[in-house]
């Protein structure tokens, strides 16, 4: 689309599909050569890839449990290697698993935060070394950080909370390398884990002052601005992307 991210290396972990996977494509389409992380499905891996390559730009898919901090760490390593550095770095890949109190299980809130907040801290210091002067940390976060609209997303809000707060502190912590450090925090939008159809996507329509669901590509589109030089005065903050649902 256009040229802003040209000679831009980017690594978008839980790229394979939704929000990721359109955050991978226009990252490519402006100019950034691109490799993705994925949990298990390599058909949406290998079509994100093949999106990206179409661009004309270098792209890979790397499988890699998110939650665990060896494979997190193992996957930034080749990443880094096979793109030569890295210049922006997406933190998409997370799980929700709503659950009132006194049925959340212990493992569930293991694999939350696990995944949420475990999988943002070790893929950040992985890619520590690897990041260049002047380069963008993007954390997909959620406005369950900051809001609860319904029952059962307490321990899923926490996780988003969690990471906003490691992202002010790193804004502070890069600052000086001019690394800029800024949190995405969507709300409704239609993915095939969160489609715009059935009773709870009208419960959330009707929460939304827009009165619809964002798409991914919005969110994308965000993401790209904030990867780009358009965005040179903006760290430390978050970013509702929500059609008003949290106001």
């Amino acid at each position: 689309m256009t040229d802003r991210l040209a000679g831009k290396t980017a690594l978008v972990t839980g790229g394979s599909r939704g929000i990721g996977a359109a955050i991978a494509k226009r990252l490519a389409a402006d100019g950034a050569d691109v490799v993705i992380t994925f949990a298990g499905n390599h058909e949406a891996a290998a079509a994100t890839v093949a999106a990206i390559t179409a661009s004309g730009r270098k792209g890979e898919a790397i499988q890699a449990d998110g939650g665990d901090p060896v494979a997190v760490k193992a996957a930034v390593e080749q990443a880094a290697a096979t793109l030569g550095g890295i210049d922006i770095l997406i933190h998409n890949a997370g799980t929700f698993e709503p659950a009132p109190l006194g049925s959340t299980e212990d493992a569930s809130y293991r694999k939350q935060f696990g995944l949420n907040v475990d999988g943002v801290y070790f893929g950040t210091t992985a890619a520590f070394p690897h990041l260049r002067d002047g380069g963008r940390i993007i954390i997909i976060g959620s406005v369950n950080g900051h809001t609860s609209p319904f029952p059962g997303v307490a321990v899923y809000g926490a996780t988003k909370a969690a990471v906003a707060g490691l992202a002010r502190g790193w804004a502070v912590d890069l600052a000086p390398r001019n690394i800029l450090v800024n949190v995405v925090q969507p709300g409704p939008i239609d993915t095939d884990l969160n489609p715009a159809t059935g009773d709870f996507a009208t419960l959330l329509t009707s929460l939304t002052p827009l009165k619809r669901y964002g798409t991914a590509e919005e969110v994308a589109n965000l993401t790209a601005f904030l990867a780009s030089d358009e965005s040179s005065y903006i760290t430390g903050t978050t970013i509702d992307i929500d059609g008003g649902f949290s106001i």
